[in-house]
């Protein structure tokens, strides 16, 4: 039995099973967070991306054992109050979604992107957003992308 305590959301929670549990389950079944995909299991489509302290990170491949302390913010956690973020406007101004089942981890992968690159090249956007997306909305995500890193350019 592992204890871990960290923050989901905002909100402190408590986590007590096996610690070899992935974080992804726990979202899922433990907090109610469906928002959050399971997709390949093995960190390779990205469709679970979550932030852990910040950093984008592929929920379905990080135990529970090695979180105490941390920060998670999944897709529910990632507008602020009825704001949504940037990325979440650029996304429905884009009609980036198909089947959408992708889109939470992309739209997490990207939120964490624009943090180190505000200023986003094609090359940037090919060498460090590698969600899958099994519909093909790649176009239309670099355009999100784009139009999510102008809207966040200070004025």
């Amino acid at each position: 039995m592992t204890r871990v305590s960290l923050t989901i959301n905002g909100q402190p929670r408590q986590f007590d099973g096996d610690g070899e549990m992935p974080l992804l389950w726990h979202l899922r079944e433990g907090a109610g967070l469906k928002g959050t995909k399971f997709g390949c299991g093995i960190g390779a489509c990205g469709a679970c991306t979550v932030h852990i302290d910040g950093t984008a990170a592929r929920s379905c491949s990080v135990p529970m054992s090695t979180l105490e302390g941390a920060n998670i913010t999944t897709i529910e956690g990632l507008a602020e109050g009825a704001r949504l973020h940037a990325v979440q406007e650029a996304w429905i101004a884009e009609d980036v979604a198909q089947c959408g089942y992708c889109q939470a981890g992309q739209i997490m992968a990207v939120a964490a992107f624009l943090k180190d690159y505000p200023e986003p090249t094609d090359q940037d956007i090919a060498e460090n957003i590698t969600n899958l997306c099994r519909c093909g909305t790649y176009v239309r995500v670099r355009k999100a992308i784009k139009r999510a890193a102008k809207s966040l350019q200070p004025a």
